[in-house]
């Protein structure tokens, strides 16, 4: 799971030689998928870094903050669908990774 997400962040690095792009929400050529891919991206992160046991921890600052601009603008059918449907791809149960991605204080 690290090299999709590191092949989709040297893809912004060839796109954006100052690094990973983060979300601007004033940008006008913003579109609906690219509010998917962050949500996407940080749901992802999150099941690599707790569930997977892997070496690599994916999970940034910038991560999670596109992924929370990003909850502002997608309704709650398009989220609960990426959290459902990775949670079935990665095997790991429903409402742990809902725990996971919201813990309670």
């Amino acid at each position: 799971m690290a090299d999709i997400l590191s092949s989709s962040r040297q893809t912004d690095e060839v796109s954006n030689p100052a690094g990973p792009m983060t979300l601007d929400l004033n940008d006008p050529e913003l579109e609906f998928s690219n509010l998917v891919d962050a949500y996407i991206t940080w749901v992802l992160a999150v099941i690599n870094d707790e569930k997977l046991e892997s070496e690599d921890q994916l999970l940034t600052d910038d991560i999670s903050e596109d992924a929370l601009n990003a909850m502002r603008f997608l309704p709650g059918d398009v989220t609960s669908a990426i959290e459902t449907s990775l949670a079935r791809v990665y095997d790991v149960d429903a409402e742990e990774l809902a725990n996971l991605l919201f813990p309670e204080d």
